[in-house]
């Protein structure tokens, strides 16, 4: 397991329109469909797990402001968007009291893709200490609000989370990639 970078941001509120956020839905299934079809869900997560590629593909998706907003909407997006039957991947977590559920949707959703109790357990534990790392660990003045984990039937995840400094008016954007490295879950 390893952070695969860091995306600093202009905190806005708001909301995206309902417009925006029906056309970004289809457009995000159909374009992951692609990735995945053409290069499979190992690379989907690569990507996800880059803050650049993922703000450009925020941009492709029509979420054109360069904010905090385009985590939020994105994984939000997604997790409307992607599905284990079709792409073989699935969204847990998300924004605010969406991201103290993450636990029970790595349960739930772990069982959907036939992970065994164990795995779930560190699954669970991972995503946990990620959010514990970037949260508390780094000790940056950015208190977590967003943390969406995102796994796939092969068993690897990906984690993109975001905390807000509300002195500085900024956001931070983490992502964490499944990999070679030592995991924390293994070390329990």
């Amino acid at each position: 397991m390893q952070r695969t970078g860091v995306a600093s941001l202009p905190l806005h509120g708001g909301k995206a329109p309902a417009w925006l956020t029906g056309r970004m839905r289809k457009l995000a299934k159909e374009v992951s469909s692609i990735i995945i079809d053409e290069y499979g869900t190992n690379t989907f997560l690569t990507r996800m797990s880059d803050p650049y590629w993922f703000q450009a593909f925020g941009c492709v998706l029509g979420y054109d402001w360069h904010s905090s907003g385009v985590t939020t909407v994105v994984t939000g997006i997604l997790k409307q968007a992607l599905t284990p039957e079709e792409h073989g991947l699935v969204v847990c977590g998300g924004k605010g009291r969406t991201s103290r559920q993450t636990p029970a949707e790595i349960v739930e959703k772990g069982e959907t893709l036939g992970f065994s109790t164990s795995f779930i357990e560190k699954l669970t534990y991972t995503s946990k200490m990620t959010a514990k790392v970037d949260n508390t660990a780094i000790q940056a003045g950015y208190q977590l609000y967003h943390h969406a984990f995102i796994m796939a039937k092969n068993k690897k995840w990906a984690v993109i989370q975001q905390g807000m400094n509300s002195e500085d008016r900024t956001a931070r954007r983490y992502h964490w990639l499944s990999g070679t490295t030592a995991s924390l879950a293994s070390s329990r």
